[in-house]
């Protein structure tokens, strides 16, 4: 399936935990066996068990063991007194705030890729008739294509279009805000809800993930920046990168007391006055 090269373990945990945030396995399910994943990704029985180790780190799998193949973990819902890796907290807090009639996130953060995989539960919800908005409004704020990002970043310097480090950022920018673009979309067609999604274009590198809910819970998680290596089709790039899916999403909701109704207030103030001054347009290309 790779054309010969052998995959990393954090590449089969990303295949692994797109199939389980897509809905193809689903709570409570088992996962194969680590000879038949061993199999099915042409690698060692080693590196399977070093992805199943994150993706358990997640918060995704439960009753990992050398006796049994472990089983899908059912989502938890976050809160503000346990914070959890992003890839685990956010997809149920989408889904209550799915339940609103008119649903409105605001997001500002690297690329689209967290968020677009945790909108799959919400998606899934409404087709399941658990849900029933009316309308769905999304903002999202991603940097521009135009600057000189400060991470991800080659260790040896660049960052413009030629930098391989950045075309790759920027490819996944765009492929993952189609995506998220589309299947929202796609449901003013199948359960006529008015949907709009729209991008704007931040001046600067975030350095935290933000996420606004129906402006009554703000979540935020900080970027933890680290140096890896990724094989490319132009060579293996050396890199300092970000972990966005593991780092832990903190929640502060409205009704949880003064402080958190203050820092909900503030960060949809600050969201608004980036998106109507100092960002601009963005087309995903």
């Amino acid at each position: 399936m790779n054309g010969g090269r052998r995959l990393s373990p954090r590449e089969i945990a990303d295949t692994l935990r797109d199939r389980i945030r897509s809905g193809d396995l689903k709570a409570g399910d088992r996962l194969p066996t680590q000879a038949e994943l061993a199999e099915e990704f042409g690698v060692e029985r080693g590196t399977v068990r070093q992805a199943l180790r994150a993706l358990q780190e997640d918060g995704l799998l439960s009753n990992v063991s050398k006796g049994s193949p472990p089983r899908i973990a059912e989502p938890a819902v976050a809160s503000s007194g346990e914070p959890q890796p992003t890839m685990v907290g956010l997809a149920p807090r989408l889904t209550a705030a799915f339940a609103a009639p008119h649903v409105r996130v605001d997001a500002a953060c690297l690329t689209a890729e967290t968020l677009m995989l945790a909108l799959s539960e919400p998606v899934r919800a409404i087709h399941e008739g658990r849900v029933h908005p009316q309308s769905i409004d999304v903002r999202i704020l991603l940097p521009s294509r135009e600057i000189n990002l400060a991470f991800p970043i080659s260790v040896e310097g660049g960052g413009d279009d030629e930098d391989p480090v950045h075309r790759r950022w920027l490819a996944q920018r765009n492929a993952q805000g189609h995506v998220l673009q589309h299947n929202l979309r796609a449901l003013r067609t199948s359960h006529g809800i008015d949907v709009r999604v729209t991008f704007r274009a931040l001046p600067f590198t975030p350095p935290v993930k933000l996420y606004l809910l129906n402006g009554t819970e703000a979540l935020m998680a900080y970027y933890m920046v680290t140096r890896r290596a990724e094989d490319d089709p132009s060579g293996t790039l050396d890199m300092y990168d970000v972990l966005g899916t593991e780092s832990l999403l903190f929640s502060f909701e409205r009704q949880a007391g003064r402080r958190d109704a203050a820092f909900v207030e503030q960060s949809q103030l600050w969201f608004d006055a980036l998106w109507e001054t100092i960002t601009t347009d963005l087309t995903l290309s």
